[in-house]
């Protein structure tokens, strides 16, 4: 997730009404926090508004991040557990910045990396020209956290991808980037090895495919899907459904590790609570590796609902950082006045959204989906996130910064032809237009059904869940609102197709490496819609979309590539899935005596690098 310098213009008046941040507590509130709520804001000299504000800030740590000291502990107050271990399973941006310091995959993203840097790999990844064989080249050297105590070899590497593709283990993007290694499962089931995998010495893994898609693979050896799972030692917990790996027992390859038991059992890890991270005293040191590893061990805290709470904590007192929870954002001025060194914002390089199952009724009506979009006051969900001052409104799933952001039409997108997006501060008259083209002669909704609205019940996203139950109200749905801690109501309620959930409105999502394709394949595509672990939250099946991501997935010529996925972009949004609000920056807050980092891609203080002062 690198940062993002945004191209359109707006006025200089602009940044005085952001530093304002006028509007951003109430729900009620419809004023933008400054700037035109569809137009990235920036100075007259071009600089990211966000990026002025913030300049001072410890975010200027990501350009030294070497510069801490060892040694001391960390608490985090988070408000949400990680939703898995398994580095097979996890499929969240807070998990997957923890992961990073417990284990090495092929590649990763240090603070402020544009691209992913060779990691456990020696070197980039070679990729054929006809784009269908992918390899990579271990590093000589890495050893396994006790209890089994080897080398890391490319056997591992197999295993960890081939174990994706199981229902025990219920990867979330496997099918979408590895699914066209040769012999790959079509859909999740029983453990069985791929033979598009070859493994011709103990440092090469050559991945096949079937299709030209290798820059993609390539792309997601990025992920956690290429940290090393020895086979010997996993097998017998992936029998179980679900896994036990990870959770139940693992092996760690990185500085840090859950603290364990000789068997490997993380007996720091009491879920739902708490998890007790220390140095692991096999970590291969010897071999390259990017991290500092200042910190000696850190204390994760969930259930730390209330960000106003969390940000008194945190600002006064010692030891302390955040981890996905920001602070309030009517804090936003006082804390960028008197604790600018103790807060960091990074372009999430993501959207968030409200999402509707397209599934059930009544959404599985377009014209409904459109009602509602038009008539959503998206700027009201806004200001819980920051207003304009931490991201303009999300008018369509590419990001600034992406290739594919200016071929759909930048900024703006394409409210000339989808006019249900037109007006961020909500439409009703024309909501009417589309409710009453599907049969509701009111102009608003008359079913009588109740909608179930499953929300994050931490701030912000309580408040923006509340707002979602009022506006449809407001429309005519009857509702019940359910509010629930994060990764429940990611793993068994949102991820979960069979659930009856109707609308998500606390969803987020960023890239899971620089490309389009990963905003809109995981997230969007039929063909990707799982039983567990759906990323599809929306369940969009729309053959138009599904076909132009298809079709955009085998694109090479990156200029074609980035044409391509504005039409698969097109499609999704005429398919009108979501309510997007905004392309959003990241906060996050450290104690006064801590240096911290954040990195780009996960958006959490780096674990790595971040330090006691």
């Amino acid at each position: 997730m690198p940062r993002s310098i945004w191209r359109t213009l707006l006025a200089l008046a602009a940044l005085s009404a952001v530093l304002t941040f006028g509007a951003c507590g109430g729900a009620d509130d419809k004023e933008s926090a400054g700037g035109d709520a569809g137009t990235p804001a920036q100075s007259e000299g071009g600089a990211n508004i966000t990026e002025q504000l913030f300049a001072g800030s410890a975010v200027d740590n990501i350009a030294k991040p070497d510069e801490g000291k060892k040694g001391g502990k960390l608490t985090v107050l988070s408000a949400g557990d990680v939703d898995y271990l398994d580095p097979g399973k996890t499929y969240y941006t807070y998990t997957i910045g923890i992961l990073n310091a417990l284990h090495r995959g092929l590649y990763a993203f240090p603070p402020g990396a544009e691209e992913a840097v060779p990691d456990l790999a020696a070197d980039m990844p070679e990729i054929a020209e006809d784009g269908k064989t992918v390899t990579v080249k271990l590093k000589p050297g890495v050893m396994y956290s006790k209890p089994v105590s080897r080398e890391v070899t490319s056997a591992d590497i197999k295993y960890a991808v081939e174990r994706a593709f199981t229902a025990n283990t219920a990867n979330g993007y496997a099918l979408v980037y590895f699914g066209d290694l040769v012999g790959a499962p079509e859909e999740p089931g029983e453990y069985k090895e791929i033979p598009g995998i070859e493994t011709p010495d103990d440092q090469t893994v050559v991945f096949k495919l079937a299709k030209g898609t290798g820059a993609a693979l390539a792309g997601a050896l990025a992920m956690p899907i290429s940290i090393p799972v020895p086979k010997e030692y996993a097998q017998k917990f992936d029998k179980e459904l679900p896994s036990t790996y990870g959770e139940g027992h693992a092996v760690y390859t990185g500085p840090y590790m859950v603290e364990s038991d000789a068997e490997g059992k993380p007996v720091g890890y009491v879920p739902g609570k708490s998890l007790h991270i220390v140095r692991n005293p096999d970590y291969s040191a010897d071999v390259e590796d990017f991290r500092p590893a200042f910190i000696d061990e850190f204390d994760i805290q969930s259930g730390n609902e209330d960000d106003a709470v969390v940000t008194r904590r945190i600002l006064s007192g010692e030891g302390l950082i955040s981890g996905d929870i920001g602070p309030p954002s009517s804090q936003l001025k006082r804390i960028l006045q008197d604790n600018k060194t103790e807060i960091s914002a990074v372009s999430g390089a993501g959207w968030r959204m409200i999402g509707m199952d397209t599934s059930k009724p009544p959404f599985d009506d377009l014209d409904v989906r459109k009602a509602v979009i038009a008539g959503f006051n998206r700027n009201a969900a806004r200001q819980q996130r920051g207003g304009e001052a931490l991201g303009p409104i999300a008018q369509h799933m590419i990001p600034p910064g992406m290739a594919g952001f200016e071929e759909s039409g930048g900024a703006e997108g394409w409210v000339d032809e989808m006019d249900w997006l037109a007006n961020p501060d909500g439409d009703r008259a024309k909501s009417a237009e589309y409710f009453k083209a599907a049969g509701f002669a009111s102009g608003k909704y008359e079913g009588s059904e109740e909608i179930l609205i499953v929300g994050d019940s931490a701030e912000p996203d309580r408040s923006i869940a509340q707002i979602t139950e009022q506006q449809l109200n407001e429309m005519g749905f009857k509702t019940k609102l359910r509010l629930v801690e994060r990764t429940t109501m990611y793993t068994k309620f949102c991820g979960t197709p069979k659930s009856d959930v109707h609308v998500c409105p606390s969803l987020g999502w960023a890239q899971d490496f620089p490309d389009p394709q990963t905003m809109l394949d995981p997230t969007f595509n039929g063909n990707a819609i799982l039983p567990a672990g759906n990323v599809n939250w929306p369940e969009l099946d729309d053959p138009a979309a599904t076909e132009a991501i298809e079709a955009a997935k085998l694109k090479t010529d990156p200029a074609e590539r980035a044409e391509a996925w504005a039409v698969a972009n097109k499609a999704v949004m005429e398919a009108a899935p979501s309510i997007p609000y905004q392309w959003g920056y990241e906060p996050v807050i450290a104690a006064p005596n801590v240096r911290g980092v954040q990195n780009g891609y996960s958006s959490i203080w780096d674990l790595n690098y971040t330090s006691l002062r």
